[in-house]
């Protein structure tokens, strides 16, 4: 099992699609938040043909890595080690998670889990480092996504103490520090930062103010 997955942490943003010189400004954005503190940077892309997308990835992976970040694909496990990425990212529909972990044994490996606690305990089983629940609020990526209570958050972080529990879905600078005073070891996001007037600005506001809500956090349960 990876030894790593603390780094699974704070501000996780999500690429979105970018087809031809569009990525270039996606390497752009990526580059001003890792200078801004984001430490997780995962690879996206639903449109790109298989050579352009690994391309892409792999242009991804050397910025990210560089800047001594972890780099994730989504869904593609064969994507994931082709370019040298740290982890994979699956959904619901993206394979057998316990198939990735045979595949991928020292990467690390997020699985989505939804609003379904049930599907975390099979999926940690199998060999998921983080889990991921959301929507946790209405997002214009999916907006027909299911809705995630914060309390499963909490919840997930106290079953499997040794996992990763990431927040995703809606999460901008109004709301991030909720997710992480629920108890959220990551906060996953992609328009607080792409959409953002001065994206390098955003993404160190977005890092302050997780860091705040999870020393919240924290202060809550020493008191408990």
């Amino acid at each position: 099992m990876p030894t790593d997955r603390a780094r699974i942490a704070g501000v996780y943003l999500l690429t979105p699609d970018a087809v031809g010189s569009a990525f270039e400004r996606v390497l752009g954005v990526v580059e001003q938040a890792l200078a801004a503190g984001v430490r997780v940077v995962q690879y996206r892309s639903k449109r790109a043909g298989a050579s352009e997308r690994e391309q892409q990835a792999r242009a991804l992976v050397q910025l990210v890595q560089s800047a001594g970040a972890l780099a994730i694909v989504n869904d593609r496990v064969e994507l994931a080690l082709a370019v040298g990425a740290d982890g994979v990212h699956l959904g619901r529909d993206d394979g057998d998670v316990r198939a990735a972990r045979a595949l991928m044994p020292d990467g690390l490996l997020g699985v989505s889990c939804y609003d379904d606690l049930a599907r975390a305990g099979h999926v940690v089983t199998d060999g998921a480092d983080a889990i991921a629940f959301g929507s946790m609020f209405p997002s214009s990526t999916k907006p027909q996504a299911v809705h995630a209570p914060l309390e499963l958050l909490a919840a997930a972080r106290s079953r499997w103490p040794t996992r990763r529990v990431i927040a995703i879905g809606g999460i901008d600078g109004g709301n991030i520090h909720e997710v992480a005073e629920a108890g959220a070891h990551a906060a996953a996001l992609i328009s607080a930062v792409f959409d953002a007037d001065n994206p390098g600005r955003a993404a160190a506001a977005l890092v302050h103010l997780f860091n705040e809500g999870q020393q919240r956090h924290e202060s809550q349960r020493a008191v408990v």
